[in-house]
């Protein structure tokens, strides 16, 4: 059976027409949904992207062991096992963060293809000093968002936008392929922002709007923008959503009008949400210039669509259980027939679609790297049942010592309070979606739980003792006492 993966970066669930959403038109991944088995309770692992990619392209759960960084060496990936299966695989992104820098994402595929100009990627140099879309201090990062205009300043129309070119190169590969038993991974940025998406589908959202265009916003608090401007965020977003969408089903009639869709599975996902004013955040993370904290993987960012195509598979199915990154892997070799080597530490969803297996492991568990000294600090979100527990790791020292690249690639001080992490949270899911209202307290037996279940989870995962052992105590706010601002206010 030939696979398909494609991913489409920063999109949010609860944006698409197949998990309940009507304002967003999304109707060619709603179509694909029909002919799929859809995941209902699917959660990023490693976050973000880069992190994301490695669970992907190792079947690893790798918060366990790296960060964002270049694909180890070493790792055993999905490209060269299907290659050494007889498959032809071939990568087309335009997601620049795993192809830079010798991050080294193209390993093991027999060709592939890097449609240049997403983001900070150092593409174009001209025009010297194009105009902002909005004043500067709205922007996450003025000088990126420059880059971004020098890289986009010769575009026509939607032809020429990089999720269209990825798309088409996908494609045009599909055509002169589609006799072989192959493997095809289309990694497309968008709708990560910048937000550009053509006009027309920025009014079908928000017409007439004259105010800043905030396309590439501050990662923190939102109350830099006014509301109007906040509503013109999401409606940036929500026509980018609509692009992403109209550009994969050109892809998926390609797939058909090729006569390839009887023996080709398609597997569709992301890697991660974004906060538009939810919690009284934009973005995903706190950036500041020089520093970086980690904010919180409430469901609006840790919880992902997933979708199966699998010929003969079930079509317009839901299934409830857990399902993670690490789980895509197996569940790609398995499809191709290939056996999944030992260092895969997900699970395949093969069974669980085609009825032999109900679940695949009782909790997720999302979280930012936690292989890094110190790391204590940084949020873990364990969502069991209908609870999910925010956990932040015992106090290791001083939390300004280390330096992450999340999320762009710049390297920045990873910043806490010195000594001190914030309280666990705990939410229940069924009476608050929302996260709003904290009960941890009051229910510090459930907290205790699903902690213990994640401290065993990563010891069964072979972790390091010495960053295992900052995950080891619950109640660090009984030892520290007091809750310190998380929002950095």
């Amino acid at each position: 059976m030939n696979v398909i993966l494609i991913i489409t970066d920063t999109m949010r669930r609860d944006h698409l027409g197949l998990y309940g959403c009507e304002r967003v038109h999304t109707p060619n991944l709603d179509r694909l949904a029909q002919q799929s088995c859809v995941f209902e309770n699917a959660y990023a692992a490693s976050f973000p992207t880069v992190p994301n990619r490695m669970d992907i392209m190792t079947g690893r759960f790798t918060f366990t062991e790296a960060g964002w960084q270049p694909l180890p060496r070493e790792a055993t990936v999905v490209s060269e096992v299907l290659g050494a299966g007889g498959y032809t695989t071939m990568l087309v992104a335009d997601t620049p963060h795993i192809l830079a820098n010798a991050y080294g994402y193209d390993r093991g595929f027999a060709g592939w293809e890097w449609i240049r100009g997403q983001e900070n990627d150092r593409w174009r140099t001209a025009p010297a000093d194009p105009e902002l879309p909005a004043a500067p201090e709205k922007l996450r990062n003025p000088a990126v968002v420059k880059q971004h205009l020098r890289n986009t300043w010769h575009r026509k129309g939607e032809e020429d936008t990089f999720v269209a070119r990825t798309m088409r190169a996908a494609g045009d590969w599909l055509a002169e392929n589609a006799d072989r038993d192959f493997f095809l991974y289309v990694d497309t940025f968008d709708p990560h922002e910048p937000w550009d998406a053509p006009q027309e589908y920025v009014d079908r959202y928000d017409p007439g709007y004259e105010g800043d265009r905030v396309s590439y916003p501050v990662y923190g608090q939102a109350d830099y923008l006014s509301e109007r401007e906040l509503q013109h965020l999401r409606a940036l977003y929500a026509a980018e959503v609509t692009l992403v969408d109209a550009q994969v089903g050109r892809l998926l009639d390609r797939v058909e009008s090729l006569g390839l869709a009887d023996d080709t599975a398609i597997i569709y996902t992301t890697d991660h949400g974004f906060f538009h004013g939810e919690h009284g955040w934009t973005g995903k993370s706190f950036i500041w210039e020089g520093g970086y904290r980690d904010m919180p993987l409430y469901s609006e960012v840790a919880r992902i669509p997933l979708m199966i195509r699998m010929p003969g598979g079930p079509r317009g199915e839901r299934r409830e259980c857990f399902a993670q990154p690490p789980d895509i892997m197996p569940t790609i070799l398995e499809l191709a027939g290939v056996e999944t080597p030992e260092t895969v530490q997900g699970m395949s969803l093969v069974p669980v679609m085609s009825g032999g297996r109900d679940h695949t492991r009782p909790f997720a568990i999302s979280t930012p790297t936690l292989a890094l000294a110190p790391s204590g600090g940084r949020p873990t979100t364990i969502v069991e049942g209908d609870w999910a527990l925010v956990y932040y790791g015992a106090p290791d020292g001083p939390l300004m010592n280390s330096l992450t690249r999340n999320v762009d690639d710049i390297p920045r001080h990873a910043v806490g309070a010195p000594g001190r992490v914030p309280v666990p949270e705990l939410y229940d899911l069924k009476h608050d979606p929302q996260q709003k209202y904290n009960v941890y307290e009051e229910n510090r037996d459930i907290a205790v739980k699903l902690h213990a279940d994640h401290v065993h989870f990563m010891e069964e995962l072979g972790m390091e003792e010495r960053y295992l052992d900052q995950r080891r105590q619950l109640q660090a706010d009984t030892i520290l006492g007091g809750l310190f601002d998380q929002h950095l206010g």
